[in-house]
């Protein structure tokens, strides 16, 4: 049922029970097994956001799991997700009409203010709930946000991201940069990387890297390095170039822009933490999805060391 201020109650977790179990029980102690079995070196310097896969959970939780390994509860307040829009074509973006996002773990409540910003931007639309519903890019993030947040009060901004030109993602960059500068923002980039095969339509292969998979891996990772030098062009040009089938490619495109306005205290820093492949490829007939984790440190900048100083 539609509420008069134009938020629908809550959009149901549609893919339980198919793209990940429905049973909550058996789901939180998946997410505790896959956590812990993620081993990474945590930093003391604050994480900002995370990049990090949406595939079933059968072939993209574990690697998923190094990122949000890295979120501390206590020092986040609001998470965007942005994630790209699989079942529809927009050429920009869209929130949610809906005041909360069903999990098994527990329910979400969806940032209304933050939302209501967005909207007066005139850059976002409202998504109807069959696309919402439909999509999975962002719900296949939330069962690891209601776990690691559990018991801590937060609320969730939800951003579809369409089919954005290079000049549509420094225009969204710029206007979610200023939420960077809040330390309570957090941000969960929603991708999958290279998805190779006929069924895909995209089979590109380097003869020089070796088996069909590592020639995907020497792929992907061209991409991984530019976007752990935050270079926002770089990627776009990677992407003109060779057409690697990066899904969350858009939603990656506008936080580098973000990163690239961003003008505060600290210092951005972005690190891979995590890769795989769903199957290695040998043959032409092969496929395989990529799923890859970073995670965005913000480094408090070191005051600069006098002459007299120095010894």
């Amino acid at each position: 049922m539609m509420m008069s201020n134009g938020y629908g109650n809550s959009r149901e977790a549609s893919h339980a029970g198919t793209w990940y179990t429905d049973n909550g029980s058996k789901l939180a102690k998946q997410l505790n097994q896959w956590l812990s079995e993620a081993k990474v070196d945590l930093k003391s310097e604050p994480t900002k956001a995370i990049i990090a896969p949406h595939a079933g959970y059968s072939y993209s939780g574990p690697t998923a799991a190094y990122a949000y390994k890295f979120i501390n509860p206590k020092n986040v307040k609001r998470i965007f997700v942005l994630g790209p829009s699989h079942h529809f074509y927009t050429s920009g973006c869209e929130i949610t009409a809906c005041k909360s996002y069903e999990t098994p773990v527990g329910n979400i409540k969806v940032d209304l203010k933050v939302n209501e910003e967005l909207s007066k931007t005139k850059k976002f639309k409202k998504m109807t709930l069959s696309h919402d519903e439909d999509e999975h890019s962002i719900e296949m993030h939330l069962p690891y946000i209601a776990h690691v947040m559990k018991g801590y009060h937060f609320t969730l901004v939800p951003i579809l991201v369409g089919s954005l030109t290079v000049k549509a993602e420094k225009e969204y960059g710029a206007i979610l940069a200023p939420y960077l500068n809040d330390p309570s923002n957090f941000f969960v980039i929603s991708s999958d990387f290279c998805h190779w095969g006929s069924r895909f339509r995209f089979q590109w292969y380097d003869k020089g890297a070796g088996d069909i998979w590592q020639g995907i891996e020497k792929l992907d990772r061209m991409g991984m390095n530019l976007i752990e030098k935050l270079d926002a062009a770089g990627f776009a040009s990677y992407l003109a170039e060779y057409s690697n089938t990066i899904c969350g490619r858009h939603p990656i495109g506008i936080f580098l822009n973000a990163l690239r306005v961003y003008n505060g205290k600290r210092t951005p820093s972005m690190k891979f933490v995590k890769y795989a492949q769903s199957g290695k490829c040998y043959k032409p007939s092969d496929s395989s999805v990529s799923y890859a984790s970073a995670v965005c440190h913000f480094c408090e900048d070191q005051p600069e060391v006098k002459k007299s100083d120095k010894k």
